[in-house]
């Protein structure tokens, strides 16, 4: 069977947030988004559900963490390319979000990380495989 990851973020406000994500280059599925919501495709198994504060809390009786405080969780996200990498955090840097540290080259590896308009941070890696033999 073939699993999906549905990612849910809470967001501070919804439309910057979906304008944020189009511009990395993702696309909004529109019948899972409403004015509380919104799916972000990643890619055929992977969503983000950019969730407003309000309906994020309806989810889970724990507070809300403050992602620009405390980090909550790294999202690994694998590219195609080294390019790719810093192609994806220049654009994420572009749309608002700031980069989080420097590149990090481990010759099979490399990785760079940024945060989003709420904080929520994000790690885009390449795996080298021919590398890492």
């Amino acid at each position: 069977m073939s699993r999906k990851v549905f990612i849910n973020l809470p967001v501070a406000d919804l439309p910057a947030a979906k304008a944020f994500y189009v511009q990395l280059g993702f696309e909004i599925n529109e019948q899972f988004t409403d004015d509380k919501g919104s799916c972000v495709v990643i890619s055929e198994h992977i969503h983000v559900m950019l969730l407003t504060h309000e309906f994020f809390s309806g989810f889970t009786p724990r507070p809300l963490s403050n992602a620009h405080q405390a980090t909550e969780v790294l999202v690994a996200l694998s590219m195609d390319s080294r390019e790719a990498v810093d192609e994806i955090v220049r654009r994420a840097q572009d749309a608002g979000g700031q980069a989080n540290g420097e590149p990090q080259d481990h010759g099979f590896m490399y990785a760079h990380s940024f945060m989003d308009l709420d904080g929520h941070i994000w790690e885009p890696l390449f795996l080298d495989e021919a590398a890492m033999a």
